[in-house]
């Protein structure tokens, strides 16, 4: 139990810290660790990142770190994203996901580590139209539903790299649009379960989110202290790692 609290309190440092990293890191905690099955730890995890990342995205509103322009825009269309993709995945084997899975987070590391920092005059330049970022935000979402993951990994580079948000700001707004989406699919899931007679634990969602929220306030706390390339970097490199390990599980 003391590695499951530990590993919850890594979940929340990540979510608050980088905006990303929930479901990569919470569904081996309750898979290997807390040793539930596959189907409720998916599910649980959900619901677990939705509450973590809801308290996060608090603590970047009020100090104003959210753009809700791209939640409104690049979120919603995110959600219907989600959803199709994920109706495409009985079409995949999961090795076929898995791979797809990592070999994103290695092009997206490499785009995160290597690519400059926008000054404001050039992010002013390149700002996109609404449409632009609805379309993006769908993109991202059926790759999001196809792959299996939380998404935040694939959110926040897209915040940075293609709307030239800085990096604070797209985790404070990506926290909100995974909030969004692990809700949305915590109730699809709930729903589907309950009808296989699957039930939910709802004791390890409350402690494993409590846990996961005091730490998501220790990570928001200290992104504040970090540069945006020092965060840019960390970010790839966690998720060059996750990566790995991934294949290395195939």
């Amino acid at each position: 139990m003391i590695l499951a609290f530990l590993g919850a309190l890594i979940v929340g440092v990540s979510l608050g810290l980088l905006g990303s990293g929930g479901s990569i890191l919470t569904v081996p905690v309750l898979v290997f660790i807390l040793h539930r099955p596959d189907k409720l730890a998916i599910a649980e995890s959900l619901a677990i990142v939705a509450f973590i990342a809801f308290s996060g995205a608090i603590y970047y509103s009020v100090y104003r770190q959210v753009d809700w322009k791209s939640v409104l825009y690049f979120g919603l269309p995110g959600i219907v994203g989600a959803y199709l993709g994920a109706s495409c995945t009985p079409f995949l084997s999961g090795s076929i996901q898995i791979t797809l899975f990592a070999l994103t987070m290695f092009v997206i590391s490499l785009l995160m580590f290597f690519s400059p920092i926008p000054s404001p005059e050039e992010r002013t330049q390149i700002s996109q139209t609404a449409g632009m970022t609805a379309a993006q935000g769908f993109f991202i979402g059926c790759l999001t539903g196809l792959i299996g993951c939380g998404g935040g990994f694939l959110i926040v580079p897209a915040l940075v790299l293609l709307n030239q948000l800085p990096m604070r700001l797209a985790i404070g707004t990506s926290l909100v649009i995974i909030a969004l989406n692990s809700f949305t699919g915590f109730v699809k899931q709930w729903n589907v379960l309950s009808h296989m007679q699957m039930e939910i634990s709802w004791s390890t969602i409350g402690l494993f989110s409590m846990v996961g929220i005091a730490g998501s306030f220790v990570g928001s706390s200290l992104s504040s202290r970090c540069s945006q390339k020092f965060l840019r970097q960390i970010f790839a490199i966690a998720i060059c790692l996750a990566g790995i390990f991934l294949l290395l599980k195939i």
